[in-house]
């Protein structure tokens, strides 16, 4: 084991300048909620986790993305931390995520039920029981959401492509074995945010409360951050959604084109954005994003519309599986 640490422990440090689009923060010069999101992720995760830090411009946001995280995969609770990584690597492979792939399946069991659960969208019989429901939808809404803010802003891996191939397996093992720290204390990552409602779309979470704390404060923050967006596009993305089964849009962007066409000429690149982002992020391209910054330059600005795009869409799966379970408890977006 030894031997691999010190060449895995080069790569990872440069993890951050591979974040496309936007500029993280650095660890030296966090500060604030950046620096207390920085410190619970390296200790909790093992590493400053690129998918994790990509948030830092809109420091909110970055600590709710590490809050669903944090209470739905890393922490213990009533179902194995293996079992979670199943589903965490399954949804990533439905949402061509290769990044993310990669990273879990190789802290996964290579096939459980679970796998089937996700790829049934929830229907029939649950291979888990009911009160083991709120870490695994929790599991399945944080990925559905990273995966959309990966494809946008991280390439195919989470190993630089300097690595040889013959020390890419053994590399990817150990990286998956520093993820998976142990730790004893659920909702920790609760006070980065501030108290907030459980929307009535999440009360699959109700049961367990350290998951239902962290999506109800992240759901606000991911709000706020929607509040930039432009109201039409995000009255578009909204009936969007909701009109969605959760099937591929198609290998053409035409449909992103056709639905923002009905948008003021300066809102059409934000909608198409936010469009893309939720439906089809790894149809996103350089070209897409570009055509959002001439008009809305700033880090933040980007991050925000893409994360309030990713849970609106994430949100929308898991009250999905919900409501496909035999214990549905169903409840209505706020």
């Amino acid at each position: 084991m030894a031997p691999l640490r010190q060449p895995l422990s080069r790569p990872l440090r440069r993890a951050l300048a591979r974040v496309e689009h936007v500029s993280p923060v650095a660890p030296g010069a966090a500060t604030g909620l950046v620096a207390a999101v920085y410190g619970q992720v390296e200790r909790d995760f093992g590493m400053l986790a690129p998918p994790v830090a990509l948030h830092s411009p809109l420091p909110d946001v970055l600590a709710a993305s590490w809050t669903i995280l944090r209470e739905s995969l890393v922490v213990p609770g009533l179902a194995g931390r293996a079992a979670k990584e199943a589903v965490a690597a399954e949804v990533s492979r439905r949402n061509t995520c290769p990044y993310c792939v990669a990273v879990h399946a190789a802290a996964a069991p290579a096939a459980t039920p679970l796998t089937g659960w996700v790829q049934r969208g929830g229907a029939g019989e649950s291979p888990f029981p009911d009160k083991h429901a709120p870490e695994y939808i929790g599991v399945l809404v944080t990925f559905e959401y990273l995966n959309r803010m990966v494809n946008l802003f991280l390439d195919d891996s989470p190993l630089p492509p300097s690595v040889p191939g013959a020390a890419r397996d053994p590399m990817m093992r150990l990286l998956g074995r520093m993820t998976r720290r142990r730790i004893r204390s659920p909702g920790v990552s609760a006070a980065l945010l501030p108290a907030a409602p459980l929307p009535g779309d999440l009360a699959w979470a109700a049961r367990t409360p350290h998951v239902a704390e962290a999506f109800a404060r992240a759901a606000a923050a991911f709000a706020r951050a929607g509040a930039a967006v432009p109201p039409p596009v995000r009255d578009l993305v909204r009936a969007q959604v909701a009109a969605w089964d959760g099937s591929p849009k198609g290998l053409s962007k035409g449909w992103a084109e056709e639905a923002a066409a009905a948008l003021h000429p300066v809102d059409r690149p934000a909608g198409r954005l936010a469009l893309l982002t939720a439906f089809a992020s790894h149809q996103v391209g350089a070209r897409d994003v570009a055509a959002f910054r001439a008009v809305r330059p700033d880090d933040g600005t980007l991050v925000g519309l893409a994360a309030w795009a990713s849970f609106t869409a994430a949100r929308a799966a898991g009250a999905r599986v919900h409501a496909a379970g035999p214990s549905a408890e169903r409840g209505t977006q706020t």
